[in-house]
């Protein structure tokens, strides 16, 4: 088959779970001897022609968050006009706002849409961006030949707003890890097990601050590590510099990929999620594959990523938060044996070559119909 994906922004993916999710199913369908083309972002491409077998089409776009990623789509879509594909993948709802215009374009070619999040939640994002990014996900749900939704909470939300449509559950994937032992991660001032890691965006919703907080209020001996970096967030995350400020117990490492950020995942203690709200959290299903045990906030969508084997904080509760970080600290055993727990649940749910084989199935029967 051959399969243009749309809507992310370029390989290999340097940040963002989603970004990570889209990136390791285009490579699970190259191996599989299929055609696939990823549209990506000319400055996210690393100058690449190809990676991993994904063909790389860099187009340029106008920089800026609320342009970036709609001025990219539309230059892909122009390109894609001109194309003999067997299916188009779009990824998220902003990029899902000109599945209208494919449909003018390239009326007999099948679009699968994939919707991660509500975005509009954001509080990045002002009043029209988020009125834009609703009628993304409407548009996507409404004229993709399928709509595919990584979480079951998300899945039953947009079942019942939009009856009668194409839309089914297909979750991230995650491959089994190859842990590090401890190398590079020393430039931190960190070691095996002594530090409670966060990874991934330093955005409002995420809600690091919470962490912050809730940890100076401990006398935990170990190291609160933040790895990430903003998302035309800088004021935030100046804040969150400040709020930790006086205690060298909390180390900002940045925006980490490869292997300093596996080693960060491979000798971590405890990784903690206290997200707002959330799709489908890759950076729990990442923690999860490496066996260790996960404090999370208890939203529906890291509740159906745990599934009960880990511990959770009332979402926004910095007290709560506090003593369920004192109570991971004082119980190193327990929360080991709820860590390999999660890595069992990874492999039984999120194993990528099942999603793989459904993804495909889709695509079959979307190009079937047409």
């Amino acid at each position: 088959m051959k399969i243009a994906f749309v809507g992310q922004k370029g390989l290999p993916a340097q940040t963002g779970g989603v970004e990570r999710q889209v990136e390791e199913l285009m490579i699970h369908l190259a191996e599989r001897g299929h055609s696939v083309d990823a549209y990506a972002r000319k400055g996210y491409a690393h100058d690449l022609a190809v990676y991993k077998g994904v063909r790389i089409i860099a187009l340029p776009f106008i920089k800026g968050k609320n342009f970036e990623a709609i001025s990219h789509t539309f230059l892909a879509v122009l390109h894609l006009w001109f194309r003999k594909l067997d299916v188009i993948h779009f990824q998220s709802i902003g990029p899902a706002s000109l599945i209208w215009l494919v449909k003018i374009l390239k009326p007999r070619t099948p679009i699968v849409f994939t919707f991660h999040c509500k975005d509009y939640q954001h509080k990045k994002w002002n009043t029209f961006a988020q009125w834009y990014l609703k009628f993304g996900e409407n548009v996507g749900c409404r004229l993709a030949d399928q709509t595919c939704v990584t979480s079951k909470e998300l899945t039953a939300e947009a079942n019942e707003l939009y009856k009668g449509y194409p839309i089914k559950y297909v979750p991230s994937g995650i491959n089994p890890p190859t842990l590090l032992e401890v190398s590079g991660i020393r430039r931190f001032g960190i070691d095996k097990k002594n530090y409670i890691l966060y990874a991934g965006r330093l955005v409002r919703h995420k809600g690091v601050h919470y962490v912050i907080n809730a940890f100076k209020r401990t006398d935990i001996n170990k190291k609160l590590v933040i790895a990430g970096g903003g998302a035309y967030t800088d004021d935030y995350v100046d804040e969150l510099k400040k709020l930790a400020a006086g205690d060298d117990r909390i180390i900002f490492v940045g925006n980490q990929s490869g292997s300093l950020l596996t080693e960060l995942y491979s000798n971590a203690y405890l990784v903690v999620q206290p997200s707002e709200y959330e799709g489908l959290s890759m950076a729990i299903l990442e923690a999860m594959s490496y066996g260790l045990p996960c404090l999370v906030s208890d939203i529906p969508s890291n509740l159906e990523a745990t599934n009960g084997l880990g511990l959770t904080f009332r979402n926004r509760d910095e007290n709560d938060l506090e003593a369920k970080l004192i109570s991971a600290d004082q119980n190193p055993e327990l929360i080991a044996q709820q860590g390999l727990a999660l890595k069992a649940r990874t492999r039984e749910e999120y194993d990528w070559n099942r999603i793989v084989d459904e993804t495909l199935n889709i695509y079959q029967q979307v190009i079937a119909k047409q």
